[in-house]
């Protein structure tokens, strides 16, 4: 048989099973649903063991690095330093880290930044090193 009556052949079945085709096409968008959620969802698990991790860290009460809008200075700065060392050290995208951090990625984005900036001080440098240490044993690599 040839490419062009395979082809005819193919547009007519096509034409003959287009249920088929969407409830296939339906299962499909399904199946790429559940694993985005899925996805999404241990990326918000990491992030939600990293905060808890950096406020113990600081002494400081999770649900304030959790709690959306603004806060106070030190709380900002230990979630930025937060969402920058989940960033870095377990490699997620900023907008992953949006995603678990509840933020928008351009939020992500001035954290890291800002971190990466402040990082010039030698003291500050050394609590962010300590942190990224403790991350770093928190989450093995394989």
């Amino acid at each position: 048989m040839s490419i062009q009556a395979m082809s005819r052949q193919e547009k007519v079945d096509l034409e003959r099973q287009p249920d088929r085709l969407e409830a296939s096409s339906r299962a499909a968008g399904d199946r790429l649903r559940r694993s985005a959620s899925k996805k999404r969802e241990a990326i918000v698990a990491r992030c939600d063991a990293v905060i808890d991790i950096v406020a113990a860290l600081f002494d400081l009460p999770g649900r304030e690095l959790r709690r959306t809008g603004r806060s106070t200075s030190d709380i900002a700065r230990a979630r930025q330093i937060a969402m920058y060392v989940t960033h870095v050290v377990l490699q997620l995208s900023m907008a992953e880290v949006g995603w678990g951090f509840a933020r928008e990625r351009t939020t992500v984005l001035h954290a890291c930044h800002l971190i990466e900036d402040l990082r010039d001080d030698i003291e500050f440098d050394r609590v962010v090193a300590t942190v990224e240490r403790v991350i770093k044993a928190a989450f093995p690599t394989p």
